[in-house]
Formats: structure tokens, sequence, C-alpha cells
């Protein structure tokens, strides 16, 4: 949908402050901001199939989504989160190919849609653009080659706790106790996070509750600090 007047002074402030963008010079920003284009994504509601023709470049104005794959039993394996600041679809945006994955709405998201023939003119006119594109992929090849070491070296147990932590770290907190907390998900959620069975994922955390070094309580967990110490140099 078109954007007012005020909208675009928001989109310039919000743009400001994402880390692609913070070496434009202000007639490139005022350039994208003409290109954005607001879409609104319900939860659950997918925003791109794997094998779609699109390139445009998404960003997270508000809410969360999701990347994952679909095997062919069809048990998903989520690959990343992306928040509020975070952007996608830079790959299709560089080669002009189809979609490498599929990103759901894990809540009600807003989105900012770029034109991939529109910002590659900008990026064009300013090669840091490029630089800062090329940061962004190797951050998320770094990551991916951290989910590779931690699928063949790490137990169910261990990813478990792991991931737990990783998202007390990015929606949670740590109490004085030195617990990491984060809200409930559901078995299910937790499986495909970490390229498990839900089965083996409900085994897990009767085992890890059992040594109390996953606890549920008022709808959270929370990891002991002995526990995350276990995992810590993976």
């Amino acid at each position: 949908m078109e954007i007012s007047n005020k909208e675009k002074q928001l989109i310039n402030k919000f743009l400001r402050n994402i880390p692609l963008f913070e070496n434009f010079p202000d007639d490139h920003i005022d350039q994208v901001v003409e290109d954005f284009r607001i879409i609104s994504v319900k939860k659950g509601e997918d925003i791109v199939f794997r094998d779609d023709e699109g390139t445009d470049l998404f960003i997270v104005v508000k809410g969360k989504a999701k990347v994952s794959l679909l095997s062919r039993e069809g048990q998903e394996f989520v690959l990343t989160a992306f928040r509020k600041g975070d952007f996608f679809g830079e790959m299709s945006l560089i080669d002009g190919k189809s979609r490498s994955a599929n990103v759901v709405a894990e809540e009600d998201t807003w989105l900012g849609r770029l034109n991939r023939d529109r910002f590659m003119s900008t990026m064009k006119q300013n090669p840091i653009i490029a630089l800062d594109l090329l940061t962004s992929i190797v951050e998320r090849l770094r990551k991916a080659d951290d989910m590779i070491e931690t699928l063949a070296f790490l137990d169910v147990n261990e990813r478990l706790v792991k991931f737990i932590v990783q998202s007390a770290i990015h929606d949670g907190d740590r109490n004085e106790n030195g617990y990491y907390r984060t809200k409930k998900r559901t078995h299910l959620d937790l499986a495909s996070n970490i390229g498990a069975s839900r089965e083996a994922v409900t085994k897990a955390l009767k085992v890890l509750s059992l040594k109390q070094a996953v606890i549920e309580k008022e709808g959270y967990f929370l990891v002991s600090p002995e526990a995350y110490e276990q995992v810590a140099d993976f």
C-alpha cells in the first residue's frame, strides 16, 4: 500500500537505524523511502515461499518472522528468525533467482518491501551498500556454520539447552540467580528449531527437568547456569 508523508518520515528515521542503510547519503535514503511499500502479514501467514520468483528485499518494521525449510515428509526445520530491523531476500535481490527458503510470520508483522530494480540502481550509485550486503551474508553464513556444528556435535539435550538460551538472549532475560528465562514454546516448535523430532524433544525436556537443567515455570523455560556452561563453548 502507498505510504503517507508522515509514514515516510518515520520510515526515513527507521532506515537510518539499520546497519545496511547507515552509510546512505540523504538523497539515496529519500529514494529508498519513495520505493518503500508497507505490507501487513498476520501470524502464521506465508511471506515468501521457497522457489518463488520474487526478488524484492524485505525489512521487518514490526513483528517477527521465521525462515524454514520443509522436508519431503513435511517436517519443518527452522533456520533462523528475523526481528525488527532485520532484512531478508538479499540473495534473490543480488542474483535475481528464486527464493531459497520459506519465510512465515511468527506474529502479526509489518514489512517494508523494496523493489529490486530501483534498489540495485541505488546500490550501483553507492558501492558501500554492496559491502554492507556482503557483511550481512557472511554473518549469516557464520550462523549457518554454527548450526551445522551444533547438529553434528551436540545431542538433542544440548541442542535444546543452547536454543532456549539463545531465545532468552534475544527475547528473554537472565535473573539474579543466573538462570536464563524465555517464554515456553510447543514441543513441535522446539523440534523444528533444533532439527529433532517432537518425541525426542519431549523426552529431552523430561530428562533436563529431572536434572533441574531446564525448569518449566509459569509459562517460561528457565535454564540453569550450569547447563548453559556445558554448551557455551559450542
